[in-house]
């Protein structure tokens, strides 16, 4: 009876959090209310209250649940490139093939995060992500160039951010591909022109 009931309760969480996020991607976090939340997983509010308490309990279930769903890419790949051109490439090729599956959660994510501390710290784990990648294209392309480390370092943040990717090919509707290229030719005139 105990296991059924832990059972019961494991799948109505479950599908909260499956909930807040399909609404998290669809209109984003600012616009996904608590009784749309129960709603969609076909519960009462008090129900997702007694799972999730405060926002940032159930922001924290939903960004575990979809990162389960669209894990982070392992930069494995990139650190085995010597070249530091190649490994530019490699690691842009790797970041915008993950934007381009997960632009509308990445958006509504990233817009909403302005105005959510709680939703903010949900990103931390991205955020991370993104700043490994760059310490490893850094520690290949920049050093190789002996460029100077914090304008190196910062035009490569920008050329493996979401927001330029989303200029580039959402705004723009240049391909990944021509995205890239462009962000590495960005990047090798910001060394040269120090």
């Amino acid at each position: 009876m105990k296991r059924k009931r832990a059972e019961d309760e494991a799948q109505t969480r479950a599908r909260i959090a499956q909930a807040t996020v399909d609404l998290h991607g669809s209109v984003g976090p600012a616009f996904t209310t608590i009784s749309a939340v129960a709603e969609r997983a076909g519960v009462r509010r008090a129900t997702v209250y007694r799972h999730f308490p405060d926002e940032a309990a159930l922001f924290t279930a939903c960004s575990s649940r979809w990162l389960s769903q669209n894990p982070l890419p392992e930069t494995d790949q990139v650190i085995a490139i010597a070249d530091g051109e190649a490994r530019l490439r490699a690691a842009l090729d790797l970041v915008y093939g993950y934007y381009r599956p997960n632009a509308r959660m990445l958006f509504n994510v990233m817009r909403d995060a302005e105005a959510s501390p709680a939703l903010r710290e949900t990103l931390h784990g991205f955020a991370g992500w993104l700043g490994q990648l760059k310490e490893i294209v850094k520690n290949g392309f920049c050093v190789q160039r002996n460029a100077e480390p914090g304008l190196c370092g910062a035009a490569l943040g920008h050329a493996l951010s979401f927001a330029a990717w989303r200029a580039l090919t959402q705004e723009q509707g240049l391909s990944d591909v021509a995205a890239r290229d462009l962000m590495c030719g960005m990047v090798r005139a910001t060394i040269a022109h120090r």
